[in-house]
C-alpha cells in the first residue's frame, strides 16, 4: 500500500515542482497533471516523484494533522517514514 501526503508547491518551472512535505523538500515532475499547477498548491506524488493530483488547502491541512498525530503516536523514529522529522 502506499500513502501520498499532502506536498505543498514552493516553485514551479520547466515542468517540475518543487514541494515541501514535513521539512522534506524535494522536486518532482508535472508531466501526469491534468490541471495547472501553482506556487500555494498541494498535490499528491507518486513513489516514483510525479506529482498525480491537486488537492485543496482545507483537505491537505486536514490530512497533514491526521498524519502527524499518527506520527507522534508512532514514537519511534523507526516508524516514520524517511524524511519524515517529529
Amino acid at each position: 500500500m502506499c500513502l501520498a501526503a499532502p506536498s505543498k508547491v514552493i516553485e514551479v518551472r520547466d515542468g517540475m515542482a518543487v514541494t515541501e512535505c514535513f521539512g522534506q523538500i524535494r522536486e518532482v515532475s508535472l508531466m501526469l497533471m491534468t490541471e495547472d499547477v501553482a506556487v500555494g498548491d498541494y498535490v499528491l506524488i507518486q513513489a516514483g516523484g510525479f506529482a498525480f493530483e491537486r488537492i485543496d488547502a482545507e483537505r491537505a491541512a486536514e490530512s497533514l494533522a491526521l498524519m502527524e498525530e499518527l506520527l507522534d503516536l508512532g514514537g519511534s523514529c523507526a516508524t516514520r517514514p524517511l524524511g519524515v522529522a517529529s
